[in-house]
């Protein structure tokens, strides 16, 4: 009987898994800029021809080590920045005036848009998302709020609601 031989596959197809750098964020495998394990025919098939991932050579990765401190360094200026916004907004109060009854009750409510409104005319640029209530404000009178500018900044304002003075004669 003769020996059959067997042909390994082209480029490595018996490896169970290669390197590869992400070019871009793919959900459920890793961030721009990781070197993740891939099956093979996951990275020539749909990483590589999608432009998500390169191979990942020395080259490569000394250039994203040296692109991700860049960012590092930019994310750290940009978070300071945000604090000192955040300081600022901390020392600022807040008057909303509403329209309300004898008891003080609302006839609406004030909501995160509201407040952000308020905080966007005095030069401090909250987001609405950014603002963090249990719920919306249907009483006269002062609240603290919490506002999350950054997952890392977090800070709070008092919130004043009056009665508004169109309302009085």
């Amino acid at each position: 009987m003769a020996k059959v031989k067997t042909r390994r596959g082209v480029g490595g197809s018996r490896r169970s898994h290669v390197e590869v750098l992400l070019t871009e964020d793919v959900a459920n495998l890793g961030n721009a800029g990781d070197i993740v394990r891939v099956k093979p025919g996951f990275a020539r098939n749909f990483l590589l021809p999608q432009g998500l991932a390169t191979v990942a050579t020395e080259q490569n990765k000394k250039m994203v080590e040296v692109h991700r401190v860049r960012l590092e360094e930019a994310e750290k200026d940009r978070i300071k920045s945000i604090r000192t916004q955040a300081d600022a907004i901390s020392k600022y109060s807040v008057t909303l005036e509403a329209n309300a009854n004898e008891e003080g009750h609302l006839y609406g409510s004030i909501v995160a848009v509201d407040i952000s409104k308020a905080l966007k005319q005095a030069n401090f640029p909250v987001e609405p998302d950014h603002i963090k209530l249990d719920g919306p404000l249907r009483e006269l009178g002062m609240y603290t709020v919490k506002i999350e500018m950054h997952e890392k900044v977090k800070t709070d304002v008092k919130v004043w609601v009056v009665p508004s003075a169109k309302g009085e004669k």
